[in-house]
Order: structure tokens, then sequence, then C-alpha cells
């Protein structure tokens, strides 16, 4: 079984403290009119396009808290632990959003600047609604981790 540990603080950017408007009300609209099992419909789940490969990089979500409602703007903090001795290659993060995997990587990179250790935008606007975004990593043995952020904002 993995070890968790705890990452310190990261070296950001000031414009990080910046908001940062991920996806627009028209395109959270256009994804959530998806149905009938598409993937990432209000019926079917966004999910990879393959397996996860074994000993993938994990992508752990540390805020917002995903099983509540979130609050917009809100505070995205991601931790990246690769299996050792592979190491992240931060270069490599994507983030796509809803039924259309619309790619918000630019979006978030404007604002933050991914590490090995992981990414924090301190404040992410969304329109209220529901929302998918899958992300995903590559580490130094070429594996892909992925992981959903499907969450709720008021």
């Amino acid at each position: 079984m993995r070890q968790i540990f705890f990452v310190a603080a990261l070296c950001l950017p000031f414009s990080v403290y910046a908001q940062v408007q991920l996806v627009t009300e028209d395109e959270m609209r256009l994804s959530a009119a998806q149905t009938g099992g598409i993937v990432g419909g209000d019926d079917a789940p966004l999910i990879p396009r393959a397996a996860p490969a074994i000993d993938a990089p994990l992508i752990e979500i540390l805020s917002p808290d995903i099983k509540g409602v979130v609050t917009s703007p809100a505070k995205v903090q991601l931790r990246f632990r690769p299996e050792s001795p592979a190491v992240v290659r931060p270069e490599s993060f994507k983030a796509s959003y809803g039924a259309f995997r619309l790619d918000i990587t630019s979006r978030l990179l404007q604002f933050a600047k991914p590490t090995p250790e992981g990414l924090v935008v301190e404040q992410a606007n969304l329109p209220s609604g529901s929302h998918k975004i899958l992300l995903e990593i590559q580490d130094s043995a070429g594996r892909t981790g992925t992981q959903l952020l499907s969450f709720t904002v008021q």
C-alpha cells in the first residue's frame, strides 16, 4: 500500500492570487446538455480514455472539499505522488472540462505553475452548477495518472 506524504507549501508566483475563470456559463451549459450516455454528460461519468497504468502517479485533491457544495471562487490544491523511482513531469499536466473534454489547462497555467509536488490555484472562478474536470499527469516512466474532480458549485 502506498504511504501518504504531506508536501509543504509550494513556491508560487504572485499572479496565483488573481481569480481565474476556469469555464464560462455557456461552456458549463453545453457540457450539461449532453445526455444519452455521452461521456461526461449528466447521465454518464467523465472517464479517462484508457485504464491507468500500474504504479501511475496519483493526483490527490487537497481542496476544495468536493464531498460537499463548493463556493466560488474556490481554492484548488492538488498534490502529485509518483511511484518511486519515477518522478512527476509537471509539464505534462492537463485539465479537461465536461462532456466535450474542453482543454482548460492553459487557463489554469496562467495563474499557477505545476511543480513535481503539485499545483495550487488560489481563486478559481466557476459558475453555479455541476462540474467535472478530468486531471492528468505523467511520470518519468511515461505512465499517466488521472483523477476526476466532480463537484457542485453553489
